[in-house]
């Protein structure tokens, strides 16, 4: 039976939704764990409500409203207050904001050394080439096929001021004016994405200085939002590589993108990576 659009944004369930979370949060917590002085027997287990409230500094009444799910004005700022109270993740802070109806905060711009670390293992553990970047187009991570093949040299290494102005890059890819306006539209896109985020202003008048035909291309306005396209390349032997590039996503770090290049398949089911070039 289909389900309604209405019952998908039932503001009961929704409010029972906030309710549970807020008190399956609390109760994985110890006044021991967030510095309190334990108060005695306790008849349910993890921090009071009134405990909350003193760590997040709003009123008893006010964050018990909250957890009944009641209809009350919510500030980002108090959100923070009350993510932090109760030892939220980045995860958990950003599905507190949704369930009040709020958007949730950026992510933070910068990897940490430890997500950095577990890219590097995903990407390694991939038989074809591959690689992550930032929101910025920076490298994070590169196993050796995307190192030897597609030129991805050091952590930190920008795709785009790559693609636009090393004459080694340039000369790797076999339809490089096609990929540029692809690029282009594409990085267009992720700066909207992140309005107000000043490192693509950055980024961008660092490749219009750098490249005059990037600056052309970024005054059209195009937009592309391409999640797979067709790639040729020149190998080290002069031999066409031709991959399906994939552009996926990672689920509690939507910012990142791990760039994956797949051999089509022919005819047999046999992938084929290269030919000689005439």
């Amino acid at each position: 039976m289909a389900v309604k659009d209405s019952e998908l944004r039932n503001p009961y369930r929704e409010r029972e939704s906030l309710r549970h979370f807020l008190r399956s949060r609390r109760a994985r917590l110890t006044p021991a764990d967030v510095g309190l002085v334990h108060g005695g027997r306790r008849n349910t287990p993890g921090l009071r409500r009134e405990e909350v409230a003193v760590l997040a500094g709003v009123s008893a009444s006010w964050y018990t409203w909250l957890e009944q799910g009641r209809d009350i004005k919510v500030s980002e700022t108090v959100l923070d207050s009350i993510s932090d109270a109760l030892r939220l993740n980045d995860i958990e802070r950003a599905h507190l904001y949704r369930l009040t109806g709020t958007n949730p905060p950026p992510l933070p711009a910068k990897a940490t050394s430890g997500e950095v670390s577990r890219l590097q293992r995903t990407v390694e553990a991939l038989p074809a080439p591959a690689y992550v970047v930032d929101r910025y187009w920076n490298s994070l991570a590169a196993n050796e096929k995307a190192r030897s093949l597609l030129g991805v040299t050091e952590t930190g290494y920008n795709h785009l001021v790559g693609f636009f102005t090393d004459p080694r890059v340039m000369r790797r890819y076999l339809r490089w004016d096609e990929l540029a306006r692809q690029l282009v539209g594409q990085f267009r896109v992720q700066a909207t994405r992140y309005a107000g985020d000043h490192g693509f202003a950055a980024l961008t008048v660092r490749l219009c200085s750098a490249s005059p035909r990037f600056a052309e291309l970024w005054a059209r306005h195009e937009t592309r939002d391409c999640a797979m396209t067709k790639v040729d390349l020149r190998g080290p032997a002069d031999e066409v590589l031709s991959y399906e590039q994939m552009i996926l996503g990672f689920a509690d770090r939507t910012d990142l993108l791990l760039m994956l290049y797949v051999p089509p398949v022919i005819d047999g089911g046999k992938a084929v990576a290269d030919s000689r070039l005439s």
